[in-house]
């Protein structure tokens, strides 16, 4: 006889990733289109595997997203405090901590001999976490004394046309790496790397920000493909 809730109704197992519909599983879209293809709750639902009752997988990764601040608020929380929140437990908190600290250690794991003296450098750092992607993405390259790159992260994922630049979020995660200096660089997927009034407009606001904490605002460089172009006005 099948377990009952207290209502007499049959219980039903937490719907996994192979549950939901063939165009939705998280794990199909990552093979048709890579990893800049999916949303950062679908990537976190492959991590999960599965949700709970009446909440599918991508739905619960969502949530556990919005609740912490997206990834980068994702990745301050330990194990204990992971695996109390309703659907996620033990295991599944194991492995997504685990995940996110290999993706932390990946992103310091630079050359420390690298240094951005031009736009150029940026762009080469930049490149293979813009390579590829569908919607602009904000690469944030943080630096310390004599431009030495101590760390290029992704701060941002946004539409196709649209990227969203969070200055407090970037000076942030620049103050927290013991950065002095930063450039920023995003992509344009239509295919043309000409800076729009927008991002320059973006690159004045970051400017002005980075003085106000004591910061150096070394850049911000977009490209489309192997084309780039600074959105640093000139003078």
């Amino acid at each position: 006889m099948a377990p009952t809730t207290c209502e007499g109704e049959k219980m039903t197992s937490p719907p996994t990733i192979a549950e939901l519909p063939a165009d939705q599983r998280p794990r199909e879209r990552l093979a048709r289109h890579g990893v800049t293809g999916l949303s950062d709750a679908e990537l976190l639902a492959i991590l999960l595997g599965s949700g709970l009752r009446g909440v599918n997988v991508v739905d619960l990764a969502a949530r556990l997203l919005a609740s912490y601040g997206g990834v980068g608020g994702l990745r301050q929380v330990d194990v204990a405090a992971l695996s109390a929140e309703p659907g996620v437990g033990p295991a599944k908190s194991a492995r997504v901590v685990a995940a996110l600290a290999l993706a932390a250690r990946a992103e310091v794991s630079v050359d420390d001999r690298a240094v951005v003296a031009r736009s150029s450098d940026v762009a080469r750092l930049a490149t293979p976490h813009l390579a590829g992607a569908r919607r602009e993405r904000v690469v944030l390259v943080v630096c310390g004394a004599g431009n030495r790159v101590l760390a290029t992260v992704v701060v941002s994922d946004g539409g196709a046309h649209h990227a969203s630049f969070p200055v407090r979020e970037v000076l942030a995660e620049v103050l927290r790496r013991d950065g002095v200096a930063f450039a920023l660089a995003h992509n344009h997927p239509g295919g043309d790397p000409a800076p729009s009034t927008a991002d320059r407009v973006v690159t004045r606001s970051l400017r002005d920000a980075a003085a106000g904490v004591g910061l150096r605002f070394l850049d911000h460089v977009v490209l489309a493909g192997s084309a780039w172009a600074s959105a640093i006005d000139p003078t």
